[in-house]
């Protein structure tokens, strides 16, 4: 069993301009310039993304110059309740907790665990038969992606020994990564022109050094993960789209048909599979959001979607920056989000953009 991989404080690098979502989330033409993650024609040598010549549809530009802002009003901002004792389930089990994107912050990834006493100071399983979920994106624009996986790793044997357990769903950036070792700079057909993974990879944050320390048992690990699963009624999914009904009607068969796709190893089909868990939003309207967690739920059961993906100031469209007088105007994150007619939770608190790296648990009093 690899061992958990601390690598010390890293200063935390600015990536607000990096944020961007790829252009067929918006199903624009192909004539238009994607973004994050890049499926589109990559640069040339030495050539950089050019946001200022890239058009966009009506009514979103998804950086941080021109988004629109949406009323708290209309949503719900939940902070996040002091842990208390749970009693264990019916079957034996205890408190169900989930983590939102971690990105490579492997430091605060331990402290929020240890916040919640799901891990005593040593770093080691402190939670005895609690439950504990990752929501994907274990790594790039993070100073340490590969000390996540590695610490994910060894606590899904530690918790199984103490009669809990830690698992863990696909993210996007799980199959960047993957794509972009198995693939390099293979040309794929991106819908928008030629596209690598190598190059979207750096484009969205890929860490040299966790590219450098990627070994086979990673990508054995990543390439298992499941990417949707139920629990107390609570249907865990990293992405906020859709497109996961695309690869069948129930969880088993999303789970197989994901895996069965990462097995054949072709690299326009990994492209795609990347493409569509790419895309987002697919709840946040509030006329329609209500009805897309509705159409998921109706598939595959729960009572509420809980997922990472997109980060909560991008959700509630405020992106922060400097002020007028030169403050901060970032906005605080406490805690998960909660919209779509309270249907959906979010957990990614924008811990790449000096947000919080959220821990829950689940269910959330409200």
């Amino acid at each position: 069993m690899t061992q958990g991989a601390g690598q010390g404080s890293a200063a935390r690098t600015e990536t607000l301009r990096d944020f961007r979502v790829p252009a067929y989330v918006h199903d624009v033409p192909t004539s238009m310039v994607p973004a994050d993650p890049v499926p589109g024609p990559v640069p040339g040598p030495g050539a950089a993304p050019d946001e200022d010549t890239a058009a966009y549809p009506d009514g979103y530009t998804p950086t941080e110059r021109n988004l629109p802002v949406i009323n708290r009003g209309d949503t719900v901002q939940v902070e996040l309740p002091q842990p208390v004792p749970t009693a264990p389930a019916a079957d034996g089990l205890g408190p169900l907790y989930v983590v939102g994107d971690v990105h490579g912050y492997l430091d605060e990834l331990i402290a929020a665990l240890r916040d919640k006493g799901l891990l005593d100071e040593e770093g080691n399983w402190a939670a005895g038969n609690a439950r504990l979920w990752f929501l994907g994106d274990f790594t790039d624009r993070g100073p340490d992606g590969i000390g996540v996986i590695d610490l994910v790793m060894r606590l899904s044997a530690e918790a199984a020994a103490a009669g809990g357990y830690c698992k863990a769903l696909m993210g996007n950036h799980e199959l960047l990564l993957l794509g972009a070792k198995r693939f390099g700079d293979t040309p794929v057909n991106s819908g928008a022109g030629t596209a690598t993974f190598q190059a979207a990879w750096l484009l969205n944050g890929g860490q040299k050094s966790d590219m450098d320390r990627l070994q086979d048992v990673h990508l054995q690990w990543m390439s298992r993960l499941d990417a949707i699963e139920i629990e107390d009624d609570h249907l865990l999914m990293h992405s906020d789209t859709t497109a996961y009904l695309d690869y069948g009607d129930s969880i088993e068969a999303v789970n197989d048909t994901v895996r069965e796709t990462l097995t054949r190893n072709d690299a326009d089909e990994c492209w795609d599979l990347f493409r569509k868990f790419t895309k987002r939003f697919a709840f946040r309207d509030e006329e329609s959001g209500p009805g897309a967690v509705r159409e998921l739920l109706g598939a595959y059961g729960g009572s509420r979607v809980v997922h990472g993906h997109s980060p909560i100031p991008y959700l509630l469209g405020e992106v922060g920056g400097e002020d007028a007088d030169g403050e901060d105007s970032r906005p605080a994150v406490e805690g998960p989000h909660v919209y779509a007619g309270g249907l959906a939770i979010a957990m990614d608190g924008g811990v790449t953009m000096a947000g919080k790296l959220l821990v829950q648990q689940l269910p959330m009093d409200e």
